[in-house]
């Protein structure tokens, strides 16, 4: 079984949906729905990587305080070895509201701590061991990265929203070997993609939400696909977690970029079927049988 080690990225949030985002003004809102999970893009990425089969470990930040215990009983439920140091601040949590076009506005209720303590060397026997390990851009992680270079381990990073400068990004972007990010706030992706693989990078993956995704990899290959538009959406968070899963696990069987791609795609697709951050249904049958179905293709 390949193990795979998530470090960082833990919240518990509020999901409020609306049919539009509310004007800046005083105003009573009633909502659609609403409820209450676990969130941030580590959770999402270890609880796809567990559905998928694989062997995770995953580390995270947690108040000593009843949100941190919703989220050790709620990862107790899975085969995930989640591991944890305390933020004297309290547990972060969100409140999300989305909208109707699958928008969304995150607001922080409790940030916690920028730069809690963490026994960084308790963790380095797991990066050592792991096949895999992935690095997420919470603060402390970053000082994770020497101990993942010691032992030459290949990191798969997300950035999410990086603009393409913003300074909190650079050691992360500088230490991974495999980045992944959306162009929302990229004014052009292509050429931003073209600066990192000329950085050393092995791959570059872009999503653009409804548009799509385009990935580049070393050897100067453009792919590009479109999203699987059989899914109905219920909620779009932790889509771009899914889709980061979807295509590590695929990229774990050897399969190639594209196929990785399409893999991804069908992950984040189910995902937004779903209120939680992972498609309850999600198993590597479940998956395999939805990429034959949507791309008439054997593998």
């Amino acid at each position: 079984m390949r193990k795979i080690l998530v470090l960082g990225g833990i919240t518990f949030d509020t999901i409020i949906h609306l049919d539009k985002f509310p004007e800046p003004k005083p105003a009573t809102i009633h909502s659609n729905r609403s409820h209450e999970t676990i969130g941030s893009t580590g959770a999402a990425k270890a609880l796809c990587f567990e559905k998928l089969g694989m062997d995770v470990t995953f580390h995270g930040i947690i108040g000593n305080d009843i949100y941190g215990e919703k989220i050790k009983n709620k990862l107790s439920n899975s085969r995930i070895n989640f591991l944890y140091d305390i933020d004297p601040l309290g547990t972060e949590r969100h409140v999300n509201l989305m909208n109707d076009e699958g928008g969304r506005i995150s607001i922080y209720t409790n940030p916690g701590t920028f730069d809690p303590k963490v026994d960084y060397n308790e963790m380095e026997s797991y990066i050592e061991h792991s096949d895999y390990v992935v690095l997420n851009i919470i603060n402390y992680c970053r000082n994770y990265i020497p101990l993942i270079k010691k032992h030459n381990q290949e990191i798969w990073c997300d950035l999410h929203d990086y603009d393409g400068v913003n300074s909190y990004h650079q050691d992360f972007l500088e230490a991974a070997d495999y980045i992944f990010m959306s162009s929302d706030c990229l004014e052009d992706y292509k050429t931003t993609m073209q600066d990192i693989i000329a950085k050393g990078k092995k791959l570059v993956v872009c999503t653009h939400g409804k548009n799509g995704v385009s990935a580049l990899a070393d050897d100067g290959a453009w792919y590009h696909l479109p999203i699987a538009n059989s899914y109905e959406r219920k909620d779009t968070n932790g889509a771009g977690d899914n889709f980061f899963s979807g295509f590590l696990f695929a990229h774990s069987l050897g399969y190639s970029i594209l196929q990785c791609l399409k893999f991804g795609t069908i992950t984040a697709g189910l995902c937004i079927t779903s209120e939680e951050l992972v498609y309850e249904g999600l198993n590597e049958e479940v998956l395999y049988q939805e990429y034959i179905k949507h791309y008439s293709e054997k593998l």
